[in-house]
């Protein structure tokens, strides 16, 4: 997730949706919430309740172009964890499906 949050953070598109200065707890949050999703301990539904994805996406949007930029730098993450094949294509399937999910708004030049 460091790998992912440093790449939003000097993204002029995606930046502008994470509104605390430091990154930090957006990195925390999508990090137990993984940790959470793959089985781990429920600690991010313990401190934040039910993901409620679309929900707590809802007031940015998340257009299909901010959907493939947040892939790309996600897609460096992923490859630079080294993970073994099944574990990132498998990792990978899910967030992709994750993404597309997430659109809300349509581009301004559509």
């Amino acid at each position: 997730m460091a790998r992912f949050y440093e790449l939003v953070a000097t993204d002029d598109l995606l930046r502008p949706m994470y509104p605390e200065e430091d990154l930090g707890p957006a990195e925390d949050r999508l990090r137990l919430f993984l940790e959470q999703y793959w089985g781990g301990p429920t600690t991010y539904q313990d401190q934040r309740g039910h993901p409620r994805l679309r929900m707590r996406h809802a007031p940015f949007p998340v257009t299909p172009r901010a959907r493939d930029r947040w892939l790309a730098h996600m897609q460096v993450a992923v490859r630079e964890a080294q993970l073994s094949p099944i574990h990132e294509a498998t990792l990978w399937d899910y967030l992709e499906r994750a993404a597309h999910f997430m659109v809300n708004s349509e581009d301004a030049d559509e």
